[in-house]
């Protein structure tokens, strides 16, 4: 019996099949690099909130302690994004930066019994947490080369990421 595969869905096929060969490659351990995005995402709100505190009050010791939260952030992320060209650094600390601003806001919408305007914020925090790994794992970006597909193969961003992060497969 002949398949009746088009060449979007081959196409689509062979992009996770790369995706598998990424997620079992020897260099990536999506587990550790989640619990470094969080840090990375808590560093640089820490800058935040010690340049705000700094201005607030006006003691510049505030901004001296944002200067060593700086470098630990720079450390972590160079960690995260060994390889980076163009502006693809920046890129990637706004991304988790965002990323992590979208989640607060949706707390705080959670805690005040908007939970649909709540979910949202959680998709596009994690839609923007997917381009973040996306791009770290060069699925995006200069040269990535996205799958063609037809109307009716739906996949998302976040589909892929979540299928790279089986971190519980050992």
């Amino acid at each position: 019996m002949k398949s009746h595969h088009t060449e979007s869905q081959v196409s689509f096929e062979k992009f996770l099949a790369h995706v598998d060969t990424i997620r079992m490659s020897a260099g990536v351990d999506l587990s550790t690099s989640e619990d470094l995005t969080l840090a990375v995402m808590n560093l640089v709100s820490l800058e935040e909130h010690f340049f705000f505190t700094a201005m607030k009050t006006g003691k510049d010791q505030y901004l001296e302690t944002s200067v060593h939260i700086r470098e630990l952030r720079k450390e972590l992320l160079a960690r995260l994004m060994p390889e980076h060209e163009g502006e693809t650094w920046c890129v990637s600390k706004h991304l988790l930066s965002a990323s992590m601003r979208l989640i607060e806001v949706g707390n705080k919408l959670q805690s005040e019994g908007k939970k649909e305007d709540a979910h949202e914020m959680f998709q596009k925090a994690y839609r923007v947490y997917a381009i973040f790994f996306a791009l770290k794992l060069g699925l995006v970006g200069v040269g990535a080369r996205k799958p063609e597909r037809e109307e009716n193969t739906k996949w998302r961003l976040e589909d892929l990421v979540a299928k790279l992060d089986e971190c519980c497969d050992e």
